[in-house]
């Protein structure tokens, strides 16, 4: 340990007790989970171990040609979920080992690495392997790599919470699983920031280790949250908008610090504040950097160079980087609009100030009045040490069927040992014989249905009951397919003369017309022409072009944020934020009442257009969208009937087509929680809703699969035929198949998130309601009432009704 803590010295450092208790658990051979925060030093922390241990234990090295040259051996697999990610994981992995005189190879694994890098790590000609879950996915589908790793000694699980409740983490969890009954001593350990459920983490990584050490790292660093707020007096909007009536102060904010990263939630609102910005940005435009998920790597990996070597004074960033990277020169972190969640806040605020001994901090940007409210309920949360937990999958049956295919691929395998295998997972622990049977005939024929089709023949029983993969073109096809993320059918944008820029949605694309103009990667586009999936496009100069939107993109309320808000709106702090919207709660309370913790809400509205029914769960869009459609159907049992709804993180309206009589006994009893999974059956349309799931599941379990290399990429629109074909043949012919039984399943768990809506029709209940009648909209359904806006056809748009609706009532309310 000597020449470690004399590396530490060398760099001004001392080990911290939570570092040495890593080494020491490490060395004892143990598997564990470390919970410390960002910037607090995990990655040494854990990369201390194996490193200590090769000092002491120099692992063995192959020899290749002639000369008999020592080789690298792979010991140490460092998973990531982000590329981004991997880079800068990968560099600081190589910082200590010269000093320590060790001759070890890092390289990357990613879908961003170079074809040398791809190369010496499918070959195993390294020491540390920095890769993602899907290219260790891929590369143990080659049945010659498992002789490769037969030298690892660890596999480290970077940014765990960000797999724990996703089909990432679920397909992670399966070749984990392998590694591990192939390695008896591979020791595995996750490390995790921000995580409120750090026992079911730890059991999720290692199911069989229920004594697994739980390592607490340092304590969190004070986060300071700061928030620009509008001047007392000045005219600020109640509802939507992108918060660029504050573009003055956020550049006056910028220009006083050297680098700062701007987060917004969305890539298209990224691409918005970086074009006003850079409309008004004074200094030298290569100052000013945007990086987002759908932006080419070589466009990404610029903006983080600029960032560490700080020549980039703001970059404007979604979630891409909100992960562990390290960029100590990073002064300052803005937030434009709410971040939706208290974990989000926390990681992004520890983007700043990365460095020993620094607090973090976040300057929060709200983009209209209420989301004042969201920053004092985070303020309120982080003080009290509450963080959102995240939920793991499980029978994710799709991931199930892609990693039996890769298993096939790999060497083949015995369907009984492959069945006692991953119901030793977190994920599979509940699978049965049944729904094995039924990933087994679907990867052998595609189901009882398809099995007259030989393109969903992809695994042979051969003759020894083991299945194996024989086609080289399923095996091909497979390759090409490996992993869970999807995504609507993308078009890659380039200059007509190379340079890619990234990829944009093809629905959104597709209403383009050359000589059209878009605003996408920070430039100023004209369309030249959309042919194979590929948009070639040149500069434009001047005027304006159309911003990109991309499916998903709006962040739901997280359930613990919902909860601190009706706390705050109920006893408002001394909050700057608070004191700021004093006015206009004092307005809220007058005209109707303030929403609190013990007390459900509901408002009664008469409008010239109709009557207009408000309540507020503060459950978040997702579960306020299915309490609107199940009340509204409910409804209509008692009258016949017409409701229209609309949604937001506070609340839901009905508005319905007749009048209505309402009372606190009626809505109660819309509101029960008996009879609930019935109700939403027949209150939305559950099959079309499977439908669209069901391309996604399509896509991951195999049964869509991808164009091969040199020919046509498949349209969006081909794709979306393909699977509606599949999915109303299967109905018919095949209506137990496992697929289909998993898009229902996923519609009622993961879209309409059946628990969290029971949970909030038992809140509902027990709460006192507070019925109420105002005279007008006021500052809770004003928002709820624009929002119902959006769905209505009119010859002026959105934006201008709102605005002028917004006038009246503050002419009205004095507001």
């Amino acid at each position: 340990m000597a020449r470690l803590t004399a590396w530490f010295a060398s760099r001004g450092w001392a080990p911290l007790p939570f570092q040495k208790a890593m080494w020491r658990h490490y060395l004892a051979g143990e598997s564990g989970l470390l919970h410390t925060p960002t910037g607090s030093g995990k990655t040494l922390a854990m990369f201390g171990g194996p490193l200590l241990q090769a000092l002491h234990d120099p692992p063995p090295r192959s020899t290749r040609g002639r000369a008999k040259t020592p080789v690298p051996v792979l010991q140490v697999l460092w998973i990531t979920p982000l590329r981004a990610l991997a880079a800068d994981t990968a560099r600081a992995l190589r910082e200590p080992l010269d000093a320590l005189g060790l001759d070890w190879q890092v390289g990357l694994r990613t879908g961003d690495a170079s074809a040398r890098d791809k190369r010496l790590a499918r070959e195993g000609r390294l020491d540390v392997l920095v890769t993602t879950p899907e290219s260790l996915a891929l590369l143990l589908s080659y049945p010659d790599t498992m002789a490769r790793l037969q030298h690892l000694r660890c596999v480290v699980v970077d940014e765990w919470h960000e797999l724990l409740g996703n089909k990432r983490g679920v397909l992670l969890q399966l070749n984990l699983r392998r590694l591990r009954d192939a390695l008896p001593t591979l020791q595995v350990w996750g490390l995790s920031a921000t995580l409120g459920n750090l026992d079911e983490a730890r059991e999720v990584l290692l199911p069989d280790v229920p004594d697994a050490p739980l390592v607490a790292g340092a304590r969190p660093r004070p986060v300071s949250v700061e928030t620009l707020l509008p001047a007392q007096g000045e005219r600020f909007p109640w509802a939507g908008h992108l918060g660029l009536s504050q573009l003055q102060r956020v550049l006056e904010k910028l220009l006083a610090v050297r680098t700062s990263l701007l987060f917004t939630n969305t890539r298209a609102h990224a691409e918005l504040w970086h074009q006003a910005l850079s409309a008004v940005w004074p200094e030298e435009p290569d100052t000013l950097a945007l990086h987002h998920g759908s932006l080419d790597p070589a466009l990404r990996r610029a903006a983080e160079q600029g960032l560490r070597e700080g020549r980039l004074r703001c970059v404007v960033a979604t979630s891409s980087l909100d992960l562990g990277v390290d960029f100590p020169s990073v002064d300052q972190v803005l937030q434009i609009g709410s971040p939706k969640g208290i974990a989000r806040l926390l990681q992004r605020a520890g983007r700043a100030r990365h460095r020993p001994g620094e607090s973090g901090h976040i300057v929060c940007v709200p983009s209209h009045a209420l989301e004042l409210v969201e920053y004092a309920a985070a303020r309120r949360a982080l003080a009290q040490g509450h963080i959102e937990a995240r939920r793991p999958l499980r029978l994710s049956l799709d991931v199930l069927a892609q990693h039996a295919v890769s298993c096939a691929l790999g060497g083949g395998f015995d369907p009984d040992a492959l069945f006692a295998q991953v119901r030793r997972t977190h994920a599979f622990a509940a699978l049965d014989h049944a729904h094995w049977e039924g990933v087994l005939e679907f990867i052998v024929q595609g189901g009882r249905a398809l099995s007259q089709y030989p393109d969903f023949h992809k695994v042979v029983r051969d003759d020894d009951g083991i299945y194996r993969v024989h086609d080289r073109r399923v095996a091909l096809r497979h390759r090409l397919s490996i992993g869970t993320i999807t995504s609507d059918g993308s078009v890659m944008v380039q200059f007509l003369r190379g340079g890619r820029l990234g990829a944009v949605e093809e629905q959104f694309l597709s209403r383009l017309r050359p000589g059209d103009r878009l605003q996408f990667a920070g430039r100023l586009l004209e369309l030249v022409r959309l042919e194979n999936l590929t948009a070639y496009v040149r500069l434009a100069r001047g005027g304006d072009g159309v911003v990109p939107r991309w499916q998903g993109g709006r962040l739901p309320l997280s359930e613990a944020l919902g909860h601190e808000m009706e706390a705050v709106l109920a006893r408002p702090p001394e909050s700057p934020e608070m004191q700021w919207l004093a006015p206009l709660l004092s307005l809220q309370a007058r005209l109707s009442a303030l929403p609190a913790p013990e007390l459900l809400l509901v408002e009664h509205v008469r409008r010239r257009e109709g009557q207009f029914v408000f309540v507020y769960p503060f459950a978040g869009r997702q579960v306020n969208e299915g309490l609107a459609a199940l009340m509204a159907m409910r409804w209509t049992r008692v009258q016949t009937n017409t409701f229209g709804y609309a949604a937001n993180d506070y609340g839901f309206v009905l508005a319905p087509a007749r009048a209505v009589e309402i009372d606190a006994a009626r809505v109660r009893t819309l509101m029960e929680p008996e009879g609930l999974l019935t109700d939403l059956r027949e209150s939305l349309n559950l099959g079309e809703l499977a439908r669209r799931q069901f391309r996604d599941i399509a896509r991951v379990s195999g049964m869509l699969v991808p164009a091969l290399p040199g020919r046509t990429p498949r349209s969006l629109r081909q794709l979306q035929a393909s699977s509606g074909l599949l999915y109303d043949v299967l109905r018919q012919h095949d209506p137990d198949h496992i697929l289909l039984t998993l898009a229902e399943h996923e519609v009622l768990h993961d879209q309409l998130d059946l628990g969290s809506l029971a949970r909030a029709l038992a809140s509902c209940q027990a709460r006192t309601l507070s019925l109420q009648h105002p005279t007008s909209l006021g500052p809770l359904s004003f928002p709820l009432w624009a929002e119902r806006l959006r769905g209505q056809l009119s010859n002026e748009d959105w934006k201008t009704r709102v605005l002028r609706a917004a006038q009246q009532l503050e002419k009205r309310h004095g507001a």
